[in-house]
């Protein structure tokens, strides 16, 4: 049911800040989940729609206050497997194409890994 605000918008609304879903994974599940969409650059509040993931638990792993460690390692693992992808990925190109998608894919890789 879609209702009209005073701008004319005709969307519904958001669901709450957090998720759209119940998250069905087990703890364990949830940090690799997290670490690998980090990895992918996806902002916390789309994975915790995405999936159904506290939104709180999310910040907390990305901030380093819960399983600091681990996470970072699994972020690094995610990372360098989406590297290895685009590198691939990339080999569908030809010539300088090819050349300079693959310089920005290493540099963007060594961007990430200095952070």
């Amino acid at each position: 049911m879609n209702s009209v605000t005073s701008s004319g918008d005709t969307r519904t609304p958001s669901p709450p800040y957090g998720y759209s879903r119940e998250c069905t994974h087990s703890r364990e599940q949830q940090i690799h989940i997290v670490a690998e969409f980090h990895a992918h650059k996806i902002r916390p509040s789309r994975i915790a729609y995405r999936v159904g993931i506290d939104i709180a638990f999310i910040e907390e792993l990305i901030a380093g206050e819960t399983e600091a460690e681990r996470f970072v390692q699994l972020v690094k693992y995610y990372r360098t497997g989406r590297y290895k992808q685009r590198l691939r990925e990339s080999t569908r190109r030809a010539g300088v194409s090819r050349y300079e998608m693959q310089q920005k894919i290493e540099r963007e890789f060594a961007q990430e890994t200095d952070l």
